[in-house]
């Protein structure tokens, strides 16, 4: 308790809770589809509660409620949700400088409370990769406002579910908060590569049954992103030697 009360005192975690305020409405748009769709996919009010608290990650969650709604075999399901969350291998990877020093328990925290926005603003808080006090409060500053807007949102939406007209075309406004949030995490053109492939194998791929299209599009992007990461390291590696060899 001590540790919460000192982290939510500190003036960076306020500062992360501001940074992530002006995209919280769609974070907030993208959980109340998504809690809508899980009780339309049929599962009860309080698997869908347990499966907005404890899966915590929408993209996950949409692409597998269709599979679990048509009864694809489970391990499609779990390849799925899997595939789609591989980037939170890539996501942990690089908050590991920046919280490797913190014990176990927290690094678990960071991860279970760990999303795509909250990384991309803390890395443009904090862009060197040092260690510091201030970047702990600040990550937490700005996860309670992730959590808290999809979290909300979320209940919100599976407990107005049977009452939220399907005329509303909720599903649309989550696909443009999807589309809003996927657009701000292309920073580069390896991010705008892989996305482009990825999108171009979905659509090429959309014939497979059970959705499996998502998978070949995650696996061509993975592959693409690997491909362009090895690239850059080599052209690095090439360009030190040539400056070691020119002194």
């Amino acid at each position: 308790m001590s540790f919460a009360r000192a982290t939510a005192r500190h003036p960076e975690f306020r500062r992360g809770a501001r940074d992530m305020l002006h995209v919280s409405p769609g974070i907030a748009a993208w959980g109340l589809v998504t809690g809508v769709a899980m009780v339309k996919s049929g599962l009860t009010a309080p698997l869908a509660v347990l499966m907005s608290l404890v899966v915590f990650a929408g993209s996950a969650q949409l692409a597998t409620m269709p599979l679990l709604a048509s009864g694809a075999p489970l391990w499609v399901v779990w390849a799925t949700a899997a595939c789609v969350n591989l980037r939170f291998v890539i996501f942990s990877a690089m908050w590991r400088p920046y919280f490797a020093r913190l014990p176990r328990w927290r690094r678990c925290l960071c991860g279970y409370f760990s999303g795509d926005l909250n990384y991309v603003i803390f890395r443009e808080r904090f862009p060197a990769i040092e260690p510091s006090p201030a970047q702990e409060p600040y990550f937490w500053g700005g996860v309670a406002m992730n959590w808290s807007a999809w979290q909300g949102a979320s209940l919100s939406g599976i407990a107005l579910a049977n009452v939220i007209p399907v005329e509303w075309g909720l599903g649309f406004a989550g696909v443009l908060a999807l589309l809003g949030i996927t657009c701000s995490l292309l920073q580069d053109r390896a991010t705008w590569l892989a996305a482009g492939t990825a999108a171009s194998a979905a659509v090429a791929a959309y014939a497979l049954p059970l959705k499996l299209n998502i998978l070949v599009a995650i696996a061509a992007a993975v592959a693409v992103g690997l491909g362009l990461e090895a690239a850059e390291e080599a052209q690095r590696r090439a360009r030190k030697v040539t400056e070691e060899a020119g002194r």
